[in-house]
């Protein structure tokens, strides 16, 4: 998602959200991030697919079983991976065309989930359209200098 906003000021922003497929470290847990990236996802593909091939050439030829059993045992295989994809960490910002150091700003912050991201996308573009500031201190943006 990536918006162009003009403030009461006359600055033109930009404003996007992008998916991180690991968390991203904060200077409290640099020693401790030990994420691999998107590896971790396609980990949990491989062991889905696993799973679904498992379960159809173990069921013995004589046995019935219904679609509708089959296909709610698949659907709860793909609960857990699902959570996870929509529970990501997101990192909004919103920046200005000039650079840091000539007057420009340049604001982050990160949030989880596909909706959280959506509404503080859309609170930092009505702060910029109302006030020219993505940020009034109180939400997840800070700004980098």
């Amino acid at each position: 998602m990536a918006r162009i906003v003009q403030g009461p000021d006359d600055r033109v922003w930009e404003v996007h959200s992008r998916i991180n497929w690991s968390q991203p470290a904060t200077e409290d847990e640099f020693e401790h991030d030990m994420a691999a990236g998107y590896v971790s996802g396609i980990a949990m593909l491989v062991v889905i697919v696993a799973l679904i091939l498992f379960v159809v050439f173990w069921t013995p030829s004589g046995v019935f079983v219904p679609s509708w059993l089959v296909l709610l045992f698949l659907l709860l295989l793909m609960v857990l991976p699902m959570q996870w994809a929509m529970r990501r960490p997101w990192t909004i910002v919103a920046r200005t065309a000039e650079t840091v150091a000539t007057s420009g700003e340049h604001w982050e912050g990160t949030t989880h989930g596909v909706r959280e991201a959506r509404y503080e996308t859309r609170q930092v573009v009505r702060n910029l359209k109302q006030r020219s500031n993505p940020d009034d201190g109180t939400g997840l943006l800070r700004q980098v200098t």
